[in-house]
């Protein structure tokens, strides 16, 4: 008897975060990713066939000129005109860094392009980065409140709370990109 209402607290006291996760405070959904960390143990460091990443298409993207079509041997370029960035060819984030020592969540910047863009005139661009795991719950991930200009283009970080199978989104302006990433250790 003991055994069967032990899950049923569990998910009792679960289920209210799942619905105030999107609402809460950095700091509340940091503690909150600490409080559910023994999930990274189940995370797999091998990509599954369940999780669906980006991978370079048949034709790949090609930016417009003046931004050099040049691209490491490691990844691809994705995306249109309206907002582009560079995946890694087999499909997966690994190593990435806790933004403090004390945060427990994973952090990328992701660096996007547009035609057209101009550093000048948007030194602080406001793009929108969203992502939700796909693999297992998760609370989802946070993004930084301002962008930044760098490279020619535009930079953003983001922070992962947990490992897995990410399906991420971008939006600036009119345009919109959305790819699955796999992260791991």
């Amino acid at each position: 008897m003991r055994r069967q209402i032990f899950p049923l607290a569990i998910v009792i006291l679960i289920t209210p975060a799942c619905f105030l996760a999107p609402q809460m405070s950095h700091s509340l959904q940091t503690a909150l990713a600490s409080t559910f960390r023994f999930r990274q143990d189940r995370v797999k460091t091998e990509l599954p066939q369940s999780c669906p990443v980006t991978r370079p298409p048949a034709h790949p993207f090609v930016p417009p000129p003046p931004y050099s079509s040049k691209i490491s041997p490691d990844g691809f370029w994705f995306g249109t005109n309206k907002l582009w960035t560079f995946l890694p060819g087999d499909g997966t984030w690994s190593g990435l860094p806790h933004y403090t020592p004390t945060d427990p969540t994973f952090r990328q910047k992701l660096f996007f392009w547009r035609q057209g863009y101009d550093w000048r005139k948007d030194p602080q661009p406001i793009s929108v980065v969203t992502g939700r795991r796909l693999d297992s719950p998760a609370s989802p991930l946070l993004s930084d409140d301002h962008a930044n200009n760098g490279a020619g283009g535009i930079v953003t970080g983001i922070n992962l709370p947990t490992l897995g199978c990410w399906e991420i989104k971008a939006h600036y302006i009119d345009g919109d990109l959305t790819f699955v990433i796999w992260v791991k250790q």
